[in-house]
């Protein structure tokens, strides 16, 4: 996973400079900049797609009619029909009462960037996002974090109302200590802990880059099974393609281990293209395997498009449900 890129200058770099808490902003001036640039932005698209968006823990029957013609079929009640003889069917009333779980896999990789913003502020900036559009209605947020500590590699924060618990969320995940030299990111074992713990159906967003072992996929599938679980792979531009920028050292962000790279060789850069290719790939099927929502956000990217791309996606799915 590349840590940083830095142009040759005859000897392998120093260790990049711990990363700034989201561009220097404290939790309210986060959460103010992000309803003034993004939701206030975006009210007039988001009006009625509250329900889109989050679903409630189960259903209420809240009537019975007559079949029609365009209903679908599941939801007709046999015991109904049989009695009265002509088809009924179930409307429900979705509870509208979310709890909201936000896994973040905040670990060394997360700290890389190639531009003013890295993977770990744009993660930061989702979370606020999101927890304000739930704070809207009364829901409850939490969250489980993969860390890079070997003596507390999961944080746990439980689920509470209010901006205050907001605000309290987003400052512990800006003090989340910086990586140490060395470590292993393994989504596996977290994502099992995560099934463990979120017993009761919950609104559940899994935010990594999704570069770790193999085995997290079935794990995702597990989290999914029970959840309405959605999960958004951060990326970078130059983690998808290197530019030709000549002799540039590279460093693991996770290893420390780094090497001399010559970045005008076209194949290499194919090489390395491809395997970020592969990992997409690996990324889609593991969806597919799991049945759920995957979002990709990018460094570059505005985040009020990524918000429009996750509530089209939502009607979507809610169309095909």
């Amino acid at each position: 996973m590349l840590g940083w890129l830095r142009q040759f200058k005859g000897r392998p770099p120093a260790p990049a400079p711990a990363q700034s808490r989201d561009d220097g902003r404290d939790p309210q001036s986060l959460l103010h900049h992000l309803e003034w640039t993004v939701l206030r932005r975006l009210d007039g698209a988001l009006q009625g797609e509250y329900r889109s968006l989050f679903r409630g823990a189960g259903l209420d029957l809240a009537d019975l009619r007559e079949y029609q013609s365009h209903d679908d079929v599941r939801h007709i009640d046999w015991n109904v029909t049989a009695r009265l003889q002509v088809p009924h069917v179930r409307l429900h009333q979705e509870d509208r009462e979310v709890s909201a779980w936000f896994l973040l896999d905040m670990t060394g990789s997360m700290g890389f960037g190639s531009g003013e913003r890295s993977k770990k502020d744009l993660m930061l900036s989702f979370v606020g996002l999101m927890g304000l559009l739930l704070l809207r209605h009364g829901n409850r947020a939490g969250a489980l974090v993969l860390t890079a500590d070997a003596h507390r590699p999961v944080l746990y924060i439980p689920a509470r109302i209010g901006r205050r618990h907001l605000l309290h969320l987003i400052d512990v995940l800006q003090n989340v200590p910086n990586a140490p030299a060395v470590h292993d990111t393994r989504l596996e074992p977290w994502l099992r802990e995560a099934q463990s713990l979120l017993r009761r159906r919950a609104q559940v967003f899994v935010m990594s880059d999704f570069i770790s072992p193999p085995g997290w996929e079935q794990a995702l599938a597990g989290l999914a099974q029970r959840h309405d679980a959605i999960a958004v792979r951060l990326a970078d531009p130059l983690e998808l393609q290197l530019p030709g920028a000549g002799l540039v050292w590279l460093q693991d962000a996770e290893t420390g281990e780094q090497l001399l790279l010559d970045t005008s060789d076209s194949t290499f850069r194919e090489r390395f293209a491809q395997k970020a290719r592969d990992r997409e790939a690996t990324f889609a099927q593991a969806l597919a395997y799991a049945g759920m929502d995957g979002l990709t956000m990018s460094t570059d990217e505005d985040l009020g498009l990524a918000l429009r791309q996750f509530v089209a996606m939502r009607k979507r799915r809610k169309l095909h449900a």
